[in-house]
């Protein structure tokens, strides 16, 4: 009987697997779960009657034998913000990669109560490893609340009676990146419209745009505050467009600085002739608006494969990174900052 005749009816299970490579069952699956010691004559038989029958192996079945999922929890505060999103599809296609299906949990909100039930949500599932993406708060929650599973936090380092490993951009260095550019074009003071103060981005972003004017010796103006969204970057740029002693502006994310910026030009602030603007996160677009956006590049791939990386280490037992792993991030320069107005006021 040839590979091409022999499918049987229906969804092929082991047996039909077996009886057409001429092999135990049990060889099927030492070959399936890449066990050592099987001659690559016998694994080839294997693997052409797995791709004949097109049988899939039974993930619970496989468990049960393996004693492994091979299944990652990722917990995301579900939200459409473009840096949770590309942080999600990083650690989701990280995971693929590693030989990992992945449980998404969203969290409805930000409360330790809320992160300690998403937990056991996935938990319940039977992941061997967790990631915790996004902006998380760990308040009220139990030392334990990872039940010994190994977990890692993607963006946000997590401290108090919750610690577990870390990678996160390097949020504050580019903040003074940013911030430093702007100066370095001759700007007296830089603006800041800041993200929400209940992310750890968001305050790192603003302690690296303080960091950098404290130690060039200029002004430090009172920051505005904002919620991520090109809305609020309009609304701080309406109120920063009637203050004619602005600059220069270091919105704590790309959708706040193209709010900024509309604001800026519909008020007929040119920019960067009037006012200059930097962003942060480089989003897809922000190279192609009419004026293209400085920013600050985050690699959102390197960072969630990093972590990945990591989380597997720990589940097999390797050795694996403790703290957190800071991944650098890059300036791109671009159309919307320039050289501070020869005739800025004071």
């Amino acid at each position: 009987m040839t590979l091409e005749t022999a499918r049987t009816a229906g969804r092929p299970v082991m047996t039909d697997v077996a009886r057409l490579a001429g092999v135990s069952q049990k060889t099927v699956s030492r070959v399936i779960n890449d066990a050592p010691n099987v001659s690559d004559d016998v694994r080839g038989r294997v693997l052409a009657a797995i791709a004949s029958l097109g049988y899939r192996p039974n993930p619970a079945a496989r468990a049960l034998v393996t004693q492994r999922t091979r299944v990652l929890g990722i917990v995301t505060p579900g939200t459409a913000l473009y840096g949770p999103t590309a942080q999600l599809f990083g650690i989701e296609r990280a995971a693929w990669t590693a030989g990992y299906s992945v449980v998404i949990v969203s969290t409805a909100g930000s409360s330790g109560q809320e992160l300690g039930r998403a937990i056991d949500r996935l938990v319940d599932h039977g992941v061997e490893g967790i990631v915790l993406a996004g902006s998380i708060t760990v308040e009220d929650l139990a030392p334990d609340a990872f039940h010994g599973i190994p977990a890692i936090s993607v963006g946000d380092p997590l401290s108090g009676i919750l610690t577990c490993p870390a990678v996160a951009p390097d949020q504050r260095g580019g903040a003074r990146l940013a911030t430093e550019h702007l100066l370095a074009l001759g700007h007296r003071t830089v603006w800041h419209v800041a993200g929400p103060d209940s992310w750890f981005s968001a305050n790192s972003r603003l302690e690296g745009w303080r960091e950098a004017l404290v130690a060039a010796g200029a002004p430090v103006p009172e920051p505005i505050s904002g919620d991520w969204t090109a809305r609020a970057g309009y609304e701080a740029g309406l109120e920063l467009a009637a203050r004619p002693e602005v600059t220069a502006v270091f919105a704590a994310n790309d959708q706040m600085a193209i709010g900024l910026m509309r604001a800026l030009v519909e008020a007929g602030r040119r920019v960067p002739q009037d006012v200059s603007v930097v962003g942060f996160d480089d989003e897809p677009d922000s190279g192609y608006l009419l004026i293209p956006l400085t920013t600050v590049r985050q690699d959102f791939e390197v960072t969630t494969g990093r972590a990945v990386a990591e989380l597997v280490r720990s589940i097999t037992g390797e050795e694996s990174s403790h703290g957190t792993t800071t991944i650098p991030v890059d300036l791109v320069i671009r159309s919307s900052s320039g050289p501070a107005p020869r005739t800025a006021p004071d």
